[in-house]
């Protein structure tokens, strides 16, 4: 019965990832930044998690050491950074940094949870991926919730509240959670393995298919807010509450992944992942159309599409990690992640410039590119492929 402690561990610590975003507002009050300044901070924590994922792949973090100390070390040093934020000397250098810091520590949480969870639950690891990744989701989300019931609390409270439970969550992942029976564990640094994972084609297919998908998905969830705000400005009754809205629909994903592991066991990994990425490139399309929609439609269309944005995400993470040789499981799963979201820093760029010359809502059609990729990735590269095992 560990899965329950690791899920409610990823949720935990991954509740810092947002937690700058859901005050950047009332940071950017507090220490009175430039409106791009306020911006840079989101990309620091991405730049963060980049730098981290490629730094764990290269000296084969995962796979040479115990990964429930790992995480450990990272929930409470990436707690540290989420909270120097509160520092009343900050200033911009020192806030980009605390953010970055924090980005750096999610790559040993986020990636190595899916590891910890790899090295328990052999079969049935879609079903065991699509809980985690939810769990992700939520707790991305979580921040959204607190600044939105939480109105008149002091934003340095929910920047106190994530930190300290994802030092709760990291201590619960040591104290109850060992390494797993079906962890190999590397001897040394391979540093060739950054080439050496891609040259297995099944890895190849779930790994494109997967950077399709993160072209997507953060950069929906960073402009949600901002969507939602546009429309609220016809609507006030979604005007008041963008911030539970942002919270509803990127949390109805949670739900989604769930669904998704289930759904996997009797359509298969690839086929499940294939249909919501299908839907979600679907819904990139609608959206214009779908805009002049009055609210009640208009929500339950973008909670749809919060909930296949994501649904995938565990299922690739199954095809990676089943595709990959046990040894550098970990590692490839840590590659995969740097990858997919230096493909979200791409994403973000092109969909703010792109807002000049296609207007604020069309440009949201070129998230379709990442779906279509996707697919293109997951069975015209890997065509003709063996999956090696029977969940895919």
């Amino acid at each position: 019965m560990r899965l329950p402690v690791i899920v409610l561990a990823q949720f935990c610590c991954t509740s810092v990832w947002f937690a700058g975003n859901a005050v950047l507002n009332d940071l950017g009050r507090a220490f009175a930044l430039s409106p791009g300044a306020v911006g840079n901070l989101t990309s620091a924590v991405q730049f963060g998690f980049i730098s981290g994922t490629l730094l764990f792949a290269v000296l084969a973090v995962a796979d040479r050491f115990s990964t429930s100390r790992v995480f450990f070390v990272a929930a409470l040093v990436g707690a540290l950074c989420n909270l120097s934020v509160v520092w009343e000397g900050n200033g911009f250098g020192t806030l980009l940094a605390g953010r970055f810091g924090t980005g750096f520590c999610l790559a040993g949480i986020y990636p190595v949870g899916m590891k910890i969870a790899a090295d328990h639950y052999q079969r049935g690891l879609g079903k065991s991926l699509g809980f985690l990744v939810g769990a992700l989701v939520l707790g991305t989300a979580f921040p959204h919730l607190l600044r939105g019931v939480g109105q008149a609390l002091p934003w340095r409270n929910i920047i106190w509240f994530t930190s300290a439970i994802a030092v709760g969550g990291g201590a619960l992942m040591l104290a109850l959670v060992p390494d797993g029976p079906y962890r190999s564990r590397a001897a040394a640094p391979q540093f060739t393995a950054f080439f050496q994972v891609f040259r297995h084609r099944p890895f190849r297919a779930a790994a494109f298919g997967y950077f399709g998908h993160m072209w997507e998905l953060y950069t929906f969830w960073a402009f949600l807010p901002f969507l939602l705000a546009a429309y609220g400005t016809e609507h006030p009754e979604v005007g008041r509450h963008v911030s539970l809205w942002s919270f509803a629909v990127i949390g109805s994903g949670g739900v989604a992944c769930v669904a998704g592991g289930y759904l996997s066991q009797r359509w298969g990994t690839r086929r499940t992942a294939a249909w919501a990425l299908s839907l979600s490139g679907a819904c990139c399309l609608l959206l214009p159309w779908c805009y002049a929609l009055p609210p009640s439609l208009f929500m339950s269309f973008l909670l749809c599409w919060g909930m296949f944005v994501v649904a995938d995400s565990p299922l690739f993470s199954t095809l990676v990690a089943s595709s990959a040789e046990p040894e550098l499981k970990g590692t490839a799963l840590t590659i995969v992640n740097c990858i997919g979201f230096a493909v979200t820093i791409v994403s973000l760029q092109v969909l703010g410039w792109a807002g000049e010359w296609l207007g604020p809502l069309w440009r949201y059609v070129l998230l379709a590119l990442g779906p279509v990729a996707g697919l293109w990735g997951l069975f015209g590269r890997g065509r003709g492929s063996k999956q090696g095992s029977k969940e895919q």
